[in-house]
């Protein structure tokens, strides 16, 4: 348990949309809220200044970004610039070319790490299996074998008092995110969902093409990438 009468929960925030809304529900259901982003040499880095801007936005109690470098061994088109972005749509069945082996399995550990050192009782989650329905560390089974191995792998989770994952937005749409987002006040325009490391977001990845679709249809085109609804190249 939290030494603190408010409870500590530790989101995951990789600057996007979809970490910064987990967070914000999170806020809202009455948690104190302590952030941890990530390094892994991804080619967007430019997400953890947005990390950074949504963290002070929404007035988490602390914010780490701690270094893991992924990319040192590449297999992903978000950590090797010579793999292509997609930019064709998400095909269901098919994992996509910017899946990253062993991602959400080295954040959510070093994430209960954080939780545990802190006392908090939940980790956050931004994992979305409906968009990106092709990555296996997004998956609501996934999530639960992991909750398994937490509360085996730890000192609280043997005495019982283990972190819970919680991924509220795990069978949202795109669209739903976008609405709570803007109801929740979410800094919608500070966060960054672009897979390019470009200074504004390119509107053609898929990363793009699904936030834009969502803001468009949430009635918010102003909040989309410049380049929102550009031809496929």
């Amino acid at each position: 348990m939290s030494t603190s009468a408010q409870p500590t929960a530790i989101a995951l925030l990789s600057g996007g949309l979809d970490s910064a809304t987990a967070a914000a529900l999170a806020i809202a259901a009455g948690w104190r809220v302590i952030g941890l982003s990530f390094d892994y040499g991804q080619r967007h880095r430019r997400e953890l200044v947005a990390a950074a801007a949504v963290a002070a936005e929404l007035g988490l109690a602390e914010h780490h970004t701690i270094a893991v470098n992924l990319a040192a061994w590449g297999g992903s088109a978000l950590t090797d610039p010579g793999v292509a972005l997609p930019s064709s749509g998400v095909q269901e069945g098919v994992i996509p070319s910017t899946y990253v082996p062993g991602r959400n399995t080295v954040f959510i550990a070093l994430g209960l790490s954080l939780a545990e050192a802190r006392g908090a009782e939940r980790l956050v989650l931004g994992v979305n299996a409906v968009d990106y329905s092709g990555y296996p560390d997004c998956r609501p089974d996934y999530l639960d074998a992991f909750q398994t191995l937490a509360d085996l792998a730890s000192k609280a989770g043997r005495e019982g008092r283990g972190a819970r994952l919680w991924a509220p937005l795990v069978q949202w749409s795109k669209t739903r995110i976008v609405t709570e987002a803007l109801r929740l006040g979410v800094p919608i325009a500070a966060t960054w969902s672009c897979y390019s490391g470009g200074e504004v977001p390119c509107g053609v990845c898929d990363s793009c093409r699904i936030r834009d679709a969502a803001l468009i249809e949430a009635g918010r085109p102003d909040l989309a990438s410049p380049a929102a609804g550009a031809p496929l190249p």
